[in-house]
Parts: structure tokens; sequence; C-alpha cells
């Protein structure tokens, strides 16, 4: 009978097929990646504490930012905290 090893007990090598960079016509390295871009096509994950509402929230996000539409998304599980996402369009 085939011996069946355990996942952990492989040796694996990591594979590089190419090492290259970023071509600047195309993105950038998220480290890199200059805040107005940021602004116009970003994501804020947010763990809301209770209390203010996520409509409150999103009013927050639109007047920090700047910014004219923002939407939210998420869980509203009473028995646990609001746990949502925001995006926005500039």
């Amino acid at each position: 009978m085939r011996e069946i090893k355990t996942p952990w007990s492989i040796k694996r090598e990591l594979l590089t097929k190419s090492e290259d960079e970023t071509d600047p016509n195309y993105g950038y390295k998220p480290e890199e990646r200059p805040y107005p871009d940021i602004i116009k096509f970003g994501i804020i994950n947010l763990d809301k504490p209770p209390g203010p509402s996520s409509h409150e929230v999103t009013a927050w996000v639109k007047r920090i930012l700047g910014i004219e539409h923002a939407g939210h998304g998420g869980t509203l599980e009473p028995a646990s905290r609001d746990e949502s996402w925001w995006m926005w369009k500039s």
C-alpha cells in the first residue's frame, strides 16, 4: 500500500518563474500608490463600534475624504459588532 504523507511533512520549494518590476504605465506597488488613486479606487474595511449608525459613518467618510458618493455594506447581526466596508466614487 502506498504511504500517504501529511501536508505539513512534505518539503516544498518556492518556484519563481521570473523576477520583474511593476511597469508604472500599468499600476503601482501598494506602498507606492499615490493618495489620489487610493481615494479614487478605494475601499475601507472598517470595524464599526456599537453606537454610530452605518449611515452616520458613511456621512463622516464623505466629509473627511471630501467626496460626494459613498456607500456601505456588511453584517448587522445583533450578537456581533457591525463589521462593514465602505466604498466611494470620486
